[in-house]
């Protein structure tokens, strides 16, 4: 059958005449100009590599930021040399004594600027159980925490019992910030009453939290 489908020429087997002829030698030109636009298009190409990961990235970051980051890092490299972990200031310092104006808060707000972004569903670690934890789970939000509120109703509760005079006191006090004798002026006491009413109203306030 093999036979009867191929047709051979003399001297060619089945396993010869099914391959393809191979391709003629490709002669190599000894003229260095192709090579030499090569080696000068490389840099160009670097460029818009860079240039497209830097300008794709998922927060953008102005060029001058990004400009004295990659310096700021360049300088700490340097420094971390001498055998130590440089702080912002010696950077900042470096900087400067290389020409470059800048202080230490736009030293830090760069550097931070170029560090990329970590989601809340980035795993950190595995559970006991094996379940994954996220950096979500490692979070807290101290300001509505159960004992925040909790602690809010407590004084506002507290604040409730104490006398208008008492709770004039110590708006005028602690929220308008006043002084002593300022406030004793004001509603017609003395400095000295002023100063026994707030005691003994932080004092009731403290025993009923």
């Amino acid at each position: 059958m093999i036979f009867q489908k191929f047709k051979f020429c003399p001297g060619q087997t089945p396993s010869t005449a099914s391959l393809p002829k191979p391709r003629k030698k490709v002669r190599l030109s000894k003229d260095p100009k192709p090579l030499f636009r090569i080696c000068t298009l490389i840099p160009m190409i670097i460029g818009e590599i860079k240039r497209y990961l830097r300008d794709n990235n998922s927060v953008r970051v102005s060029r001058s930021v990004r400009d004295l980051a990659y310096k700021a890092l360049s300088a700490r490299d340097e420094l971390a040399r001498l055998g130590h972990e440089p702080s912002v200031d010696e950077i900042t310092a470096k900087l400067c004594d290389n020409g470059i104006e800048c202080d230490q808060t736009s030293v830090t707000e760069a550097m931070e600027a170029i560090i990329a972004p970590v989601s809340l569903y980035e795993p950190v670690c595995s559970g006991n159980g094996g379940d994954e934890m996220c950096v979500m789970d490692k979070l807290s939000d101290l300001g509505e925490c159960e004992e925040a509120w909790i602690e809010d109703i407590a004084l506002k509760e507290a604040i409730k019992k104490l006398s208008d005079r008492e709770k004039n006191i110590l708006a005028m006090r602690f929220y308008k910030g006043r002084t002593q004798m300022e406030i004793a002026e004001e509603i017609g006491i003395s400095q000295a009453q002023v100063s026994r009413l707030e005691k003994s109203a932080l004092e009731r306030i403290k025993k009923q939290m």
